[in-house]
């Protein structure tokens, strides 16, 4: 079982790295055991949401430096263990681009955040199962679209309303029995109990991948997330860290 110890400025944070998702975990010890991390902020800190760092481009940036580009030359496939992972508090998690930019939502070589959130009362969390739901239909929707574009362009150059409303009208049916036969998105009972009572961010969830959880240092994480921020969410007190492995 892989460990990592993030030290801070504000303590120190324990993490146990999933072997569910070996990409990611053998990732991190890699740039661990380099010294990559050494020296590098918590630049995205949002109150009751998590704590982000990570970036190379931190280290010893100057006050008011823009951050959260920077990484190494390479991007990690997605680890999606889901619902078995999932975005309670204390999660790792790796950061990405956004879907625009990166549809296979890969992760970044190095950023990460550690989940904070909020707790949700269970009629809260039947709402977001209903947007869950109209999410994965927009998705699939759109899919079936990028399918048909060549279709739809000519259609589009021919100036065929008709045709295109046809076409429209067919992948709203195809959609609908995609989604019918993944099913409704629906949190777990193991979900349900750890967003109600302990707190996390479910929206994130089987977006970007979880790679491990803290076993020691939620405080940190508490008093990290409590901070001051100013423009681009970056504290106003630089909270630097080393990462090392320890087991």
């Amino acid at each position: 079982m892989a460990k990592v110890r993030i030290k801070t400025s504000e303590g120190d944070i324990v993490v146990r790295l999933y072997d569910e998702t070996p990409l990611h975990r053998d990732n991190m010890l890699k740039l661990a055991k380099e010294g990559y991390y050494d020296g590098t902020l918590f630049h995205r800190v949002i109150k009751d949401f998590m704590i982000q760092g990570g970036d190379p481009d931190s280290k010893d940036a100057p006050a008011g430096k823009m951050l959260g580009t920077g990484g190494p030359d390479y991007t990690l496939p997605a680890e999606f263990v889901y619902p078995q992972l999932f975005h309670k508090r204390g999660a790792l998690s790796a950061a990405r681009l956004g879907d625009e930019v990166n549809p296979k939502r890969e992760s970044s070589g190095s950023q990460f955040y550690i989940v904070w959130g909020k707790v949700y009362k269970p009629t809260e969390l039947k709402q977001l199962e209903k947007q869950m739901a109209m999410q994965q239909e927009q998705t699939v929707f759109n899919q079936l679209v990028g399918e048909h574009r060549e279709q739809i362009m000519d259609l589009r150059r021919n100036r065929d309303r008709a045709g295109l409303q046809a076409l429209q009208d067919e992948l709203v049916v195809e959609t609908k029995a995609k989604c019918k036969e993944m099913g409704k998105p629906q949190f777990t009972p193991e979900q349900v109990e750890a967003y109600t009572t302990v707190g996390g961010t479910p929206f994130l969830d089987n977006q970007y991948t979880v790679f491990g959880e803290v076993e020691s240092g939620l405080d940190v994480v508490e008093k990290i997330q409590n901070c001051q921020t100013q423009r681009g969410d970056r504290p106003k007190t630089d909270i630097s860290m080393n990462v090392e492995v320890i087991e």
